[in-house]
């Protein structure tokens, strides 16, 4: 699977996250792979969603969000969102409103994973955020869901 995603963004979202850490390269292109994989997820349960309610038009609703943020405040850029809702959907089409939804939902997945890769790249004593960070949390994660 090809990433959809910036790094560029994806790279703030981590440093603004890690204080004074450093950023590997590959973590960040790791983080774009993670929430790249978690939006087209969560595309797809939006879809069955539309699809029960008959609709063929994904809406911030079907992601269980309304929206509340301005797309000019997000970090992640809104093309690209768009195009990792549909990796795994055929035929839907995705409205602005659930583009943005999905973008806050991403943006706020990857603060969460940043934070924690960060906290973990301080816990090896190490001054730079790793890719192996980013995999060790959803490593973690997997032992609390």
């Amino acid at each position: 699977m090809s990433v959809e995603l910036p790094f560029a963004p994806v790279d703030t979202i981590i440093r603004r996250n890690a204080g004074s850490l450093r950023v590997s390269a590959e973590a960040a292109e790791e983080l774009a792979r993670r929430i790249q994989q978690r939006g087209a997820d969560l595309a797809v349960e939006a879809a069955e969603v539309a699809t029960a309610d008959g609709r063929k038009t994904l809406m911030a609703s079907d992601f269980g969000v309304e929206v509340t943020e301005d797309k000019d405040d997000l970090e992640l850029p809104i093309a690209p969102v768009d195009r990792i809702a549909r990796l795994d959907i055929d035929d839907y089409r995705v409205s602005m409103d659930a583009r943005v939804a999905l973008a806050s939902e991403l943006e706020t997945f990857a603060d969460r994973v940043a934070a924690a890769a960060a906290d973990l790249a301080r816990h090896a004593d190490r001054r730079t955020v790793k890719a192996e960070d980013v995999e060790a949390y959803f490593r973690l994660a997997q032992y609390y869901e």
